[in-house]
C-alpha cells in the first residue's frame, strides 16, 4: 500500500497541511496560539483534485496547535454535515493539547466550539529502533486499562498514576514478572469522548472504547505524549514483556445523528461512515454506539494502516488488539477474510510480523466469525470462556467440551486448512465479570451505572457458591477462591494464548458489575492492598509450570498419536460412554513433553476434579510427582473442585 502522508508534516521550512475529503468544497486550517485558546489565522487549503487538500505554512515548527473547518452542503439526510462553525480535529492527528469533552453544542448547527474542541500539535515523530516482537508462543497476556491498574498503586509516585509512565514503575514491572506476563495488551489509550448521556448521571467513561481520532493518545493518560509510550514500551522490552494496544476502528464517538461533530462527520461524513445503501442519511449500526467505520473505503484502510505503522514506527510497540475486529473485513456484502483491508494490515512489510488479535465478532448481520480471520490473526474465544465456566458451575455434558476448549478448539481454528490453533483463552476480560464475581455473583448488579441494571450481559455462567455478593461466611469466601483457583488452572492447561485480566490473579472484585466502562472510580481501580497472596501465589507457579513444559509453546494441533491421551477415573482411555456421561465430574490429560527444567522427555498429567467431594483417581503405572509442590500423587485422593498437575518419568 502507498503511504498518503496525510495530516501534518513537519520539515525545515514550516509545516505541510494535507487533509482527505472527497464531499467538502473547501478546507480552512486554523493556527491557534501556543495555549490553543485564541485562533490566530484561518487559512484556506488548496484542492488538488480526487479530494486531498494541502497547505504549505513556512515558519510553522513542532509545537504549533492547529484545527480545521470544512465547507459544504448542510443535509444530513444526504449524510452531508458540513458546518464551518465546528472546530475538527484532523483526523491525522499525533498529539491533541486536551482531552476530548462532550458539550451539547458539539451536536448543534451554526454555534462554534472553537473553545471545545482540542487542538492538535504538529510533532516531529522520532523514529525508534526496529526490533522484532517481544511474545512466544503460547504466551500470558496481561489486559489492564492503564488509569484502573495504577491509580491506587501505593508505590507509584501520585503524579505518576493512572499514566504510562507508572507502567514502568519498578514495583510495577516487578508484579508482571511474578506472574510470568508476556505482554501486556493496554486497554484503550488513545483519545476518547464520554457518551452524552454519561455526564448527567455523573459517570465517566473509564475504558475509552469511544474514540474520535485514532492516532492522538489521550493527554490524561500520557501527558508525555509519544515519547511517553515510547519510553514505557521500551522499559518493558528491557523486561521481556510486549506490549499490544487495544484500538477501536470500528466506530467514533460522534455517534448517532444526534451526536457531536468533532472530526470524521464534519470533515467526510459518506465516505468514513457507513450508511443504508438506500437512504444516506441513515447511519449503519454494526457497533451499538450509532455509527459504524467504512473500513472497506480507501481512505479509511490507508488511515488504519497508517495508524498501526505509527504506534511501530514511533514507539515500537508489539502488536494490535481489534476491538469489534469483525467490521475491518466487512462492506455492504458482509464479511469476508480476504476484505482488501486485513490483507493490506497482513500484507503490509512493517506489521508482517506484529501480534494481531480479532475480536471475532459484532452486531450486525453475520458478525459473529470466530475461526473466520486470516493467519496470522489470533482471535478472542468466547466459545471456549464459556465452554470452561459452565463446566466449572456443573453443568451436565460439558466433559467433551472442556477437553475441545483445552485442546485448542481444533473444530473452530482448523476450518480453513490451518495446522496452529489460532485462539486466545480467557476466562474473563474487561467486558464482564471479574473472575472472583464471577464465582460470587449469580445475577449482574450494575446499579452503580445509572441505567437500572438493564445494561451488560444477562447471562453469564456464573455462580455464586451459595450467597449472592459479600459475605463474612468463612465456607463460602473459601468455596470461592477454591473455584478461582481451579479456573485459573484450567486457563493455563489451554493450548493457545492466553489472556489474564490485571487483578484476577488477587481476586480483584467489581461488585458483581459486568459492564464498568463507566466507572472510573474504586469499582474498576485495582486495590494493590486487598490483593489476595495465595491466588497470586497460584497463578505465579501456573506460569512457571506454563514455562516449564514445552506443550504449552506448541500451537499444533494434537494428532491424537500418543501426543495426549484422555483418561477416565480409573487410568483408562475415555470411551464414547465416558464422554457422553452427562454428570462426570472427573477428567484426566496426559501430555507427552519436554522439560526444560530437567531438558527430558515426561509424561504431564492434568486432573480435573469438579466434584465438591475428595475422588480416588487413578493414574498410568510410574511414579508420579505433583508438581506444586514436588510431593508424590495424594493418596488420600485428589481435592474437591480442583486441578491438580503431575509428572512423571517413567513411561
Amino acid at each position: 500500500m502507498q503511504h498518503s502522508f496525510l495530516g501534518a508534516i513537519l520539515s525545515a521550512d514550516g509545516v505541510t497541511f494535507a487533509v482527505q475529503s472527497t464531499h467538502a468544497t473547501g478546507v480552512e486550517v486554523c493556527i491557534f496560539d501556543a495555549e490553543g485558546r485564541q485562533e490566530l489565522q484561518r487559512l484556506p487549503m488548496t484542492p488538488q483534485g480526487y479530494g486531498r487538500f494541502t497547505l504549505a505554512v513556512p515558519g510553522l515548527g513542532e509545537g504549533t496547535r492547529y484545527g480545521l473547518r470544512a465547507s459544504g452542503p448542510h443535509d444530513p439526510d444526504r449524510g452531508l454535515w458540513f458546518d464551518p462553525a465546528k472546530l475538527l480535529v484532523d483526523p491525522y492527528a499525533k498529539e491533541l493539547d486536551r482531552p476530548y469533552t462532550y458539550d451539547p453544542r458539539l451536536s448543534e448547527f451554526g454555534l462554534d466550539t472553537g473553545d471545545l474542541v482540542p487542538k492538535a500539535i504538529v510533532t516531529a515523530d522520532p523514529p525508534v529502533t526496529s526490533k522484532p516482537p517481544v511474545f512466544c508462543k503460547g504466551g500470558l497476556i496481561y489486559e489492564l486499562g492503564v488509569r484502573p491498574f495504577t491509580m491506587l498503586h501505593p508505590d507509584v509516585p501520585q503524579h505518576e498514576r493512572g499514566t504510562l509512565k507508572a507502567l514502568a514503575h519498578p514495583s510495577v514491572i516487578a508484579h508482571l514478572k511474578r506472574i510470568g506476563v508476556d505482554a501486556v495488551e493496554l486497554l484503550p489509550i488513545t483519545a476518547w469522548i464520554d457518551e452524552r448521556h454519561l455526564p448527567p448521571l455523573g459517570l465517566t467513561n473509564g475504558w475509552g472504547y469511544n474514540p474520535v481520532t485514532f492516532m492522538a493518545l489521550d493527554p490524561r493518560l500520557a501527558p508525555g505524549g509519544m515519547a511517553e509510550l515510547s519510553e514505557t514500551v521500551a522499559e518493558l522490552h528491557r523486561h521481556g514483556i510486549g506490549v499490544i494496544l487495544d484500538l477501536v476502528f470500528n466506530h467514533t464517538g460522534e455517534s448517532d445523528r444526534y451526536g457531536a461533530t468533532l472530526s470524521f462527520r464534519g470533515l467526510d461524513n459518506p465516505s468514513l461512515y457507513r450508511h443504508q445503501p438506500d437512504n444516506p442519511g441513515a447511519l449503519i449500526n454494526d457497533t451499538g454506539t450509532g455509527n459504524t467505520i467504512t473500513c472497506d473505503h480507501p481512505t479509511v484502510r490507508r488511515m488504519i494502516v497508517d495508524t498501526l505503522r505509527h504506534f511501530v514506527l514511533n514507539a515500537g510497540v508489539d502488536g494490535f488488539r481489534f476491538d469489534l475486529g469483525t467490521i475491518l473485513g466487512r462492506s455492504h456484502e458482509g464479511f469476508s477474510r480476504h476484505s482488501d483491508t486485513l490483507l493490506a494490515i497482513t500484507q503490509d512489510e512493517l506489521l508482517a510480523d506484529r501480534i494481531l488479535i480479532a475480536e471475532p465478532w459484532d452486531i450486525g448481520p453475520g458478525g459473529y466469525q470466530l475461526g473466520n480471520f486470516p493467519t496470522p490473526f489470533l482471535e478472542w474465544n468466547d466459545r471456549a470462556r464459556d465452554d470452561m465456566r459452565c463446566y466449572w458451575r456443573g453443568d451436565p455434558s460439558k466433559t467433551g467440551t472442556l477437553a475441545n476448549a483445552l485442546a485448542g478448539s481444533s473444530d473452530i481454528f482448523s476450518s480453513h486448512g490451518e495446522t496452529e490453533t489460532r485462539t486466545v483463552n480467557f476466562i474473563a476480560a474487561h467486558d464482564g465479570f471479574t473472575l472472583m464475581d464471577l464465582v460470587s455473583y449469580a445475577h449482574k448488579h450494575n446499579e452503580a451505572n445509572g441505567e437500572d441494571n438493564r445494561d451488560g450481559h444477562n447471562e453469564n455462567h456464573s455462580w455464586n457458591n451459595g450467597i449472592e455478593g459479600a459475605t463474612p461466611l468463612s465456607a463460602v469466601v473459601s468455596g470461592r477462591k477454591r473455584d478461582v483457583k481451579a479456573l485459573l488452572s484450567t486457563l493455563f492447561s489451554t493450548r493457545g494464548t492466553i489472556m489474564l485480566t490485571a487483578g484476577d490473579e488477587g481476586g480483584r472484585s467489581q461488585q458483581g458489575n459486568n459492564n464498568a466502562y463507566a466507572q472510573d472510580n474504586e469499582i474498576t481501580w485495582l486495590d494493590w492492598r486487598t490483593l489476595d497472596e495465595e491466588l497470586l501465589a497460584h497463578t505465579a507457579e501456573l506460569a512457571a509450570i506454563r514455562r516449564r513444559f514445552s506443550a504449552f509453546a506448541d500451537l499444533d494441533f494434537f494428532h491424537g498419536d500418543g501426543d495426549i491421551t484422555w483418561l477416565n477415573e480409573l487410568g483408562e482411555p475415555m470411551t464414547i460412554a465416558d464422554w457422553e456421561q452427562p454428570e462426570r465430574t472427573q477428567l484426566t490429560i496426559l501430555l507427552q513433553t519436554l522439560d526444560r527444567d530437567t531438558q527430558t522427555d515426561v509424561q504431564l498429567a492434568i486432573v480435573f476434579n469438579r466434584s465438591s467431594e475428595v475422588r480416588q483417581i487413578c493414574l498410568p503405572e510410574g511414579a508420579w510427582n505433583e508438581v506444586l509442590g514436588d510431593r508424590p500423587q495424594p493418596e488420600e485422593g485428589f481435592a474437591p473442585r480442583s486441578v491438580t498437575w503431575l509428572v512423571s518419568q517413567e513411561h
